[in-house]
């Protein structure tokens, strides 16, 4: 059976985070001139979270048992996102999180990201299941554009869903932007290294041409 554009857009999703993932995993990852690896990796799973709850819950909270994997996939969401901002104050030096260790710290958020993998591979598919396939073209393609709109941090103790938790991640994104540019924090604005933009996935999604990488 052929994969929706929204199970594709997913598993690019999923594969990205690891790919960024993988640099912040090393020791010297904590080095000042190395910190915008695990600001890239925080940044873009923040980003994801965030838009998955906007615009694919609604939809899994309309499936049969919809309540109960709402109610697990935000707890998956808040634990996520906790580990990301230990992640982060290890990494910049916050007191509070010297003490945790780097190794056990990434175990954790691995097995986070694995669970949360699976969840939205087995909801998008339920969600497929129900909806015409124009209705998934333009599902996949609100998950990609909210994205691009969606907090940069990780914020545990906000809203996660309905009104309330799309609200939450807007002031947060304004939030966000202000803090970023404060702490001079990097932010992947333009990269090709990723679905939303100039890759091969979102060629296929909105159905643009595709031309050559220029040389560098």
């Amino acid at each position: 059976m052929t994969a929706s554009t929204l199970e594709m857009a997913l598993r690019y999703e999923h594969a990205k985070i690891r790919e960024l993932a993988e640099p912040a995993h090393h020791p010297d990852a904590a080095h000042p001139e190395n910190r915008h690896q695990t600001d890239w990796f925080y940044a873009i799973a923040a980003q994801h979270l965030a838009a998955a709850e906007d615009v694919l819950l609604p939809h899994v909270q309309r499936l049969p048992d919809g309540a109960h994997m709402v109610t697990m996939y935000v707890g998956n969401v808040k634990e996520l996102e906790r580990s990301l901002r230990f992640l982060k104050g290890r990494q910049y030096g916050d007191s509070r999180f010297l003490d945790l260790q780097p190794g056990d710290l990434w175990q954790h958020i691995d097995r986070l990201l694995g669970e949360h993998e699976q969840m939205e591979a087995t909801y998008s598919r339920q969600i497929c299941e129900q909806l015409e396939s124009l209705d998934v073209n333009t599902l996949t393609e609100d998950l990609l554009e909210a994205e691009e709109v969606a907090p940069t941090r990780a914020h545990p103790a906000s809203p996660h869903t309905g009104m309330a938790g799309r609200l939450a991640h807007r002031i947060w994104r304004m939030a966000d932007n202000a803090w970023d540019s404060a702490e001079a924090r990097v932010v992947p604005i333009k990269y090709h290294a990723h679905p939303k933009r100039d890759s091969a996935l979102s060629h296929y999604l909105y159905g643009t041409p595709m031309h050559e990488e220029e040389p560098r």
